[in-house]
This record gives structure tokens, C-alpha cells and sequence, in this order.
């Protein structure tokens, strides 16, 4: 049988990366407001005629390079991050032989949800008792 991702995860790995996943959300979260808000400024000063070179554009570039820097983490663990303000996250997994996506949110304190690839948050169901 074909799947389309190459890594597949357990109800129990999935699990052990929540406390590392919490971690690069909220890193990411302060990240892009930290990029939204120098950006911001620096479209001011560039609207206005002034020089944007400096500390200001090499905190920008910081921020963009961190944010990233914490998305390969997520390629690279082939974890798919759907919104970053909710924290929603999909794990590759096999249920019933069935290609599909564990779900996890940042406020829920384990994995409990699994969707059908195409379905999303929409199709949430509750993972089989073991």
C-alpha cells in the first residue's frame, strides 16, 4: 500500500513531542508578532523617505530567520502545523490500516482527535479506546 508521508506516528510518540511543540508555538507566536510589528515600522519609515538600515532591519531578519529555523523543525518531523494561533497541529498516522492525521490543539493536554486527510478540523473524531 502507497501512503503519502513517509513518517507515521504513534498515539505515543505524537505524545512525547507536546511539551517541544508547546514550546516552538509560543516561540513562533512571538516571533511573527515581533516580525509584524518591526515590519510595521519599518513600511513607515521607507513611506516616509527615511534611511531603514541598522538594528531595526537586522532584528527583522533575526525574527524571520527564527521563525524559519522552528518551521524545519516541523518539516523535518513531518508535522504539519495548521494554524499557529490555535496551535493546531497533524501528525501523520495509520488507524485501521487507514492513512490519516492524528490532531492536537496547544490548550488540549493530550491527543485524543484523528481526521481523514482530506476532512481537516471539521471531520475530528475521537481516537478508539486502546
Amino acid at each position: 500500500m502507497s501512503f503519502q508521508f513517509k513518517k507515521h506516528y504513534t498515539v505515543e510518540e505524537a505524545r512525547e513531542l507536546i511539551p517541544q511543540l508547546r514550546l516552538w508555538i509560543d516561540d513562533l507566536n512571538q516571533q511573527r508578532n515581533r516580525a509584524t510589528q518591526l515590519d510595521e515600522r519599518l513600511g513607515r519609515l521607507l513611506a516616509s523617505g527615511c534611511d531603514t538600515g541598522g538594528e531595526m532591519v537586522n532584528d527583522w531578519i533575526k525574527a524571520l530567520a527564527k521563525i524559519q529555523k522552528i518551521l524545519a523543525y516541523f518539516r523535518e518531523l513531518d508535522i504539519q502545523l495548521k494554524d499557529l494561533e490555535r496551535g493546531l497541529v497533524d501528525f501523520p498516522a495509520i488507524i485501521g490500516g487507514k492513512e490519516v492525521f492524528l490532531c492536537w490543539e496547544k490548550d488540549e493536554n493530550d491527543i485524543e482527535f484523528w481526521h481523514d486527510l482530506e476532512t481537516g478540523f471539521a471531520g475530528r473524531a475521537r481516537l478508539p479506546e486502546a
